[in-house]
């Protein structure tokens, strides 16, 4: 019986990376975590032991927070890109690499409606992603937003489903839709800045939930990532993640009181979980 080395990786996980980048009149403080994958002629590591042909992920770790200071200046994509380009160069035994990043986001407080120069708040759970994989020449980056919860209290219904002996759920025109979305885009050009499309991207999404009368989560999801690709060019395809968080209403019945869509019980379990992906014809 032959027995072979099938599909392998190699890399250093949660690299955690804080940099401070300094500007004249305030600091721009930056939070990631930077996971490396690599893959190539790594077959006689595992069948002989014979490490010539490895990268220590130590080195990995290492060149992370070097490229960091020169080169994480502006996107976390941007700065990606930098790390999969070294790897792949440098390494002619690699084959691919990936790059994922994700951002704890920051913002300056405010005070007196003006940003402070260097006093931060978190954005709530909210993050920024980017994956970058990159094969010699070619190169694709995918990004996107994770735990983006997101919350209306009308405009938002679900009837005419199908109804069995265990069906329970009464149908409704106006409920609370609220969910913690994750959503990725590929690119299929690279754009000149990243940052920018994304923050545009990232305010298309908001106000078509917003804005969007939803039938049920599908048609939003799908009405969200149709935005996107009817607005950039430069998006592929958008992938989203609308997990239900649930509002029900609380049954006021016993107390002698009504309830008009006012009172809810918030229950993060069991819950709906609706994706889709949404691409160009």
């Amino acid at each position: 019986m032959q027995i072979k080395l099938g599909k392998n990786a190699y890399g250093k996980n949660a690299v955690n990376v804080s940099k401070i980048i300094r500007h004249p009149d305030h600091h721009e403080f930056r939070q990631v975590s930077v996971n490396v994958s690599l893959e190539g002629d790594f077959e006689t590591a595992h069948t002989l032991g014979d490490n010539t042909q490895i990268l220590p992920t130590d080195t990995q770790k290492n060149t992370v927070y070097a490229l960091a200071k020169t080169h994480f200046v502006s996107s976390v994509e941007a700065f990606g890109l930098s790390l999969a380009q070294h790897f792949t160069v440098n390494n002619p035994q690699v084959s691919q690499t990936t790059i994922e990043i994700t951002e704890h986001l920051w913002q300056r407080m405010f005070f007196e409606d003006k940003k402070h120069p260097h006093a931060y708040i978190s954005s709530g759970n909210e993050k920024h992603t980017t994956v970058i994989v990159q094969q010699g020449n070619a190169v694709q980056v995918v990004s996107g937003i994770s735990d983006l919860l997101i919350l209306k209290t009308t405009d938002s219904g679900f009837e005419n489903y199908i109804k069995d002996s265990y069906t329970t759920l009464k149908e409704t025109s106006d409920r609370i839709f609220a969910t913690q979305c994750e959503v990725s885009w590929v690119y299929n050009t690279l754009p000149a800045d990243f940052t920018v499309l994304y923050d545009r991207i990232r305010t298309v999404l908001l106000t078509t939930f917003a804005h969007h009368k939803s039938l049920s989560v599908q048609q939003t999801l799908f009405a969200m990532g149709e935005a996107v690709l009817k607005k950039f060019d430069e998006v592929e395809e958008i992938s989203l993640k609308m997990p239900n968080k649930h509002h029900i209403p609380f049954n006021l019945d016993p107390f002698g009181m009504e309830n008009k869509n006012e009172v809810f019980i918030a229950t993060d379990e069991p819950y709906g979980y609706i994706t889709g992906t949404v691409t160009r014809g």
